[in-house]
């Protein structure tokens, strides 16, 4: 479970997006990049959005990883965003990766993401040499199972001192390139509960001064609002830099700083400006994956295919009204 703190990160916005606004509007307008091998998602008949499940939504459930793939699959779903947790009890069990792959792929389903927690990023050398190891396997189970993208949040690293924005680049980079290795994009992550790596800005920030032409972010409804990233942001950024998107909700109440990953609503069901959202995704360009992400008990004590069919339903109902 994801562990909550107070924003400590004293980097501003005025100081990141002053080192990163032009590099912004270029990759936004297009410009010239190097080779890169991870890309928005093709289009599905020129569709703005293709949806996807992250199996937070259905975790409290505790079905595996096989009957959650079941559960996307018909509940609509066109992806899958597994948690490493499920695939690593797969295959302690027994499980093949190879046959998880094929059943995914007969399911008429894509790995476009998975979640993992390796402390990549800490100061600890010896901690981050350890959460290398750790990225590397977790990257190696996504590969086998045809996964393209994996999060890369700052575990270890939620609560002060602040880090090094320079050294979580060269950090980040460096979990890029293992990721050259393995054939999966590590997708830095928008954690706003953190004291690291908790706005937009920051995270833009890290991934252009990694320096690294696969660099890109995942960011989240509930963790820009928590962090206290503008949403306006979002129109600062192109379909290659924001590829994965987690689409949710939040209430009005309780406020931003007493708020959790509890409170996650249905998208459209909460306070966000989920419209806005949409649209400035929407003129991003390409194709961005919207992975339904909550940890709301209250879901997790549903029946995990209505719960996961009235998620879908709201997430199309959202874009829907977004791009009429």
């Amino acid at each position: 479970m994801r562990i909550f703190a107070h924003n400590t990160n004293k980097l501003t916005r005025r100081d990141a997006l002053a080192r990163t606004g032009t590099l912004l509007t270029a990759a936004a307008a297009g410009a010239s990049l190097p080779t890169r091998a991870a890309t928005p998602a093709p289009a599905t008949e020129g569709a703005p959005f293709l949806f996807c499940l992250n199996t937070a939504t259905i975790r409290g459930q505790k079905l595996g990883i096989v009957k959650e793939v079941e559960v996307a699959s018909k509940a609509g779903f066109q992806a899958i965003e597994p948690w490493i947790e499920a695939i690593d009890q797969y295959a302690e069990g027994g499980g093949s990766l190879k046959d998880l792959r094929q059943r995914i792929a007969d399911a008429g389903l894509t790995v476009e993401s998975a979640i993992g927690f390796p402390e990549w990023i800490v100061d600890d050398d010896a901690r981050r040499a350890r959460g290398l190891e750790r990225a590397k396997r977790e990257m190696d189970l996504v590969a086998q199972i045809g996964g393209k993208r994996i999060a890369a949040p700052p575990a270890g690293a939620t609560r002060p001192p602040a880090l090094d924005p320079a050294k979580a680049a060269e950090r980040y980079r460096a979990l890029l390139e293992l990721g050259d290795q393995m054939g999966v994009v590590p997708q830095l992550e928008v954690w706003g509960f953190s004291a690291n790596l908790s706005r937009l800005s920051q995270c833009m920030l890290v991934a252009m001064d990694s320096g690294h032409p696969k660099a890109c972010v995942v960011a989240d409804v509930f963790h820009l609002f928590k962090g206290g990233s503008p949403f306006e942001g979002l129109k600062l950024a192109s379909a290659i830099a924001l590829q994965v998107f987690h689409l949710n909700d939040y209430p009005s109440d309780p406020p931003q700083d007493k708020i959790n990953d509890g409170f996650r609503l249905f998208p459209g069901d909460g306070s966000a400006p989920i419209t806005q959202i949409l649209r400035d995704l929407r003129s991003s360009g390409g194709q961005t994956v919207l992975s339904l992400e909550l940890l709301n008990r209250k879901y997790w004590e549903q029946d995990a295919l209505e719960t996961a069919k009235a998620g879908l339903a709201k997430m199309k109902a959202a874009v829907q009204k977004a791009v009429a």
